[in-house]
């Protein structure tokens, strides 16, 4: 993948993401796969132990169970007197189950003992406050945006991904992860946090029932989303567009290509809509320019999810495409964390399910059912003995010329984004966009498509028609009325 033998649809949207988004020029090795959970885990621990000067985790929430990894982070601090750590969770989530035992009361115990050498952050979303704050249940809260990011930083590495700090992703739950070993990428992503950070409430510990107390720092430089939200809004636009747009001084990323030892790009893409006004977000327009991509030519492409609820434009988009081989993969029910949950979750699966169905039938009525294929990952069932959930989110495409089941994707998107309706308007979501002529990095995601596809089968719309299958009219009118939250 030369410079000069760039797929002009490539160029295209290298030139359209470089007057989008900031830009790193990798070289050989300085990114590595991680395939399943307890790989993940395992990466996770030994980075944090090997720190010298830093760990900073942006995630949505760490499991109230997870002594083990703060048990990690605590020893990696009395064993490092250098050492700093800091996280960043959602409030919401993180302090749902307060007075009881949360991830806000798990942390605080590092923050008692460690004192400013742990820095631990809530964001809350100023989209819920006042008497609608006051009067919905911390259950569904959470509808209204949460700090969905997930990165996970070490000195001069990051993890970016898809997965939480939690058992179910340690062990059970299939997602996705990328190891960048770029001092840059991971001090650029420093910057998102600590402009995330300066934008959240800190946590501190007191003598309550929930051992923990979130405040308001005087050194933020915005009054509180709860209290004063549409200036909050104004200082978080004008601390987040710098950071998320190009710099000036930026040359094109097809250029830098030409130097034979920088074989890969990366674009950070984040989707900030609840903190930006006017909304300079650049997540959903790079999607838009790779997905228009796909129309230029017979790309071959695969898109994942664990919740299939594209958004709409995206879903054009996919199925306006004509590719060699376009693939689709997402939860069945039984690999859905949603699956058999009381409440109105329990609606989620089969909602799922019928907007996968719909999708079906349309590639059916614009006859490409040849070349479109949707695929459901099950490995066994959920709270049953070996039952995995699915939680793989992102896209990969390949050159015209190549056959997405034999070779190897050149472009891949990793992060965050579920590609929703919630993610372009509700929730806080950073992914990378990667451009490669590594043929190492292409065989690695090559890998990782294959290790994703093992546990899946095709469903057409006769598999649909299953008993099994069958959605109530309840799930279609919840789908109705939640659809832009899911």
């Amino acid at each position: 993948m030369a410079t000069a033998t760039l797929h002009p649809g490539i160029r295209k949207l290298m030139r359209q993401l470089d007057d989008l988004a900031p830009r790193f020029f990798l070289k050989q090795g300085q990114i590595d796969i991680l395939k399943g959970p307890d790989e993940f885990y395992t990466v996770l621990k030994q980075k944090i132990s090997s720190a010298k000067k830093r760990v900073f985790l942006a995630t949505l929430y760490v499991g109230k169970s997870e002594h083990e990894l703060i048990d990690v982070l605590r020893t990696a601090l009395l064993n490092n007197p250098d050492l700093k750590v800091y996280l960043l969770i959602d409030a919401l989530r993180g302090t749902r189950e307060a007075p009881n035992l949360s991830s806000a009361s798990l942390m605080a115990k590092l923050v008692a003992e460690f004192g400013d050498r742990v820095e631990v952050k809530l964001f809350h979303t100023p989209n819920l406050r006042g008497m609608k704050k006051a009067m919905i249940p911390t259950r569904l809260n959470e509808g209204w945006g949460l700090q969905h990011m997930k990165l996970y930083g070490f000195d001069d590495e990051i993890i970016l991904s898809g997965a939480n700090l939690s058992h179910d992703y340690f062990t059970n739950r299939q997602d996705r992860y990328y190891l960048f070993r770029s001092a840059d990428i991971t001090n650029y992503y420093k910057k998102i946090y600590d402009a995330v950070g300066s934008l959240s409430y800190a946590l501190s510990t007191d003598d309550s029932p929930s051992g923990f107390h979130l405040s308001w720092p005087l050194t933020n430089p915005a009054p509180q989303p709860t209290k004063r939200a549409l200036k909050f809004v104004k200082v978080a636009t004008e601390i987040l567009t710098p950071l998320i747009r190009p710099s000036l001084s930026d040359t094109p990323g097809d250029i830098g290509l030409e130097d034979a030892s920088t074989v890969t790009v990366v674009y950070p893409v984040s989707q900030f809509t609840p903190l930006l006004s006017p909304n300079a977000s650049t997540e959903a327009p790079a999607i838009q320019h790779l997905l228009d991509v796909l129309k230029t030519d017979r790309f071959s492409w695969m898109f994942t999810a664990g919740y299939f609820n594209i958004h709409p434009d995206y879903r054009r988009k996919l199925l306006s495409s004509n590719p060699i081989e376009g693939l689709i993969i997402t939860a069945a029910p039984e690999a859905n964390s949603f699956y058999q949950s009381a409440g109105i979750s329990g609606y989620l699966p089969p909602a799922y399910t019928l907007l996968a169905k719909d999708f079906v039938k349309d590639v059916s009525r614009r006859q490409k059912s040849d070349k479109i294929h949707l695929l459901e990952w099950q490995n066994g069932v959920l709270n049953q003995p070996g039952g995995w959930t699915y939680h793989a989110k992102g896209i990969w495409i390949c050159p015209p010329q190549f056959d997405l089941s034999e070779e190897k994707p050149c472009v891949t998107v990793i992060g965050s984004s579920n590609f929703t309706r919630r993610s372009h308007a509700l929730d806080l979501e950073s992914n990378v966009i990667v451009f490669t002529r590594d043929e190492e990095l292409r065989s690695k995601m090559y890998d990782e498509i294959q290790h994703l596809r093992q546990f899946t089968r095709e469903m057409n719309e006769e598999n649909f028609k299953s008993d099994d299958r069958r959605v109530g009219w309840g799930v279609k009118a919840a789908l109705a009325v939640l659809g832009g939250m899911l």
